[in-house]
């Protein structure tokens, strides 16, 4: 009796030594079918700058359905300073590609107020994915719209699991007005600090505007230029570009018709 009992024993050790590696394989495969999942919906966030309301991309978007086959629905959401989000506009519930322009109640300049739209931004970002589910995006922001993006994809991005595509920032002053080369805000130190938790597999288009020779008008050249010492060797690929001509300084640049062409073929692909 106790031979067959061991025998038994042996047998069921056997069995469990065989299902073993196949839980462990079909748990492995699940967390790389989730990791590599992209969801149907891939929104487009729109960030502006200082001064601007979540209204600042209306023309754009207009123009930009203007000229292409797919109608982009329009959500537009105004964080407050107490963390609460308004809406106006909506998303159809067949557009995989939405605009989201996200304006804050506080929209002043200065460093400081660009950390907290970056930590606004973020409550918009994850009350927006809980709602929508969705698990990848791309984004453009104008001015310090860009350096909000910015500081969302080096600090906070991880924690929302979302895939970040393309991101393109318009005349983003990545070491604010500061026109002298030899010197770094505390702003661009930030960056930099932090420019190694950049998503790997991101694309980045940086676009400055040239109203004269050292800028757009009120952003330094230099302060744009320092866009590549955050995100070269960081990101899957960084392209730099300026924008010459008509409407090419700094309040006009997001209806600038090259740059509209550009957010069409780069941005919404």
């Amino acid at each position: 009796m106790n031979r067959r009992f061991r025998s038994l024993g042996v047998i069921l050790l056997v069995l469990v030594a065989l299902c073993v590696p196949g839980l462990l394989w079909r748990s492995q495969q699940r967390a790389d079918v989730q990791a590599n999942y992209r969801s149907a919906m891939a929104p487009v966030f729109l960030v502006p700058g200082s001064s601007a309301t979540q209204n600042r991309f209306n023309a754009l978007v207009a123009e930009l359905n203007r000229e292409t086959p797919h109608q982009h629905s329009l959500l537009r959401v105004e964080v407050m300073t107490d963390g609460t989000l308004k809406y106006t506009g909506s998303i159809r519930p067949t557009d995989t590609q939405p605009i989201v322009v996200v304006g804050f109640e506080n929209h002043r300049d200065g460093y400081a107020t660009i950390q907290k739209q970056a930590k606004w931004f973020t409550i918009a970002f994850k009350a927006l994915q809980q709602t929508y589910h969705f698990n990848h995006f791309s984004a453009m922001g104008h001015s310090n719209g860009g350096l909000v993006l910015t500081i969302f994809l080096e600090d906070d991005v991880a924690q929302t699991k979302a895939h970040a595509d393309r991101l393109m920032t318009i005349a983003a002053p990545f070491n604010l007005e500061e026109s002298d080369p030899n010197v770094d805000t505390a702003l661009f130190k930030q960056l930099s600090h932090h420019r190694k938790a950049l998503p790997k597999s991101l694309t980045v288009y940086s676009i400055a505007g040239s109203e004269g020779y050292s800028g757009d008008g009120i952003v330094p050249f230099d302060s744009v230029n320092r866009g590549k010492l955050i995100f070269q060797g960081q990101v899957k690929s960084f392209t730099q570009m300026t924008v010459t001509g008509a409407n090419a300084n700094h309040a006009d640049l997001p209806e600038n018709q090259q740059i509209v062409t550009l957010i069409r073929q780069d941005l919404l692909k």
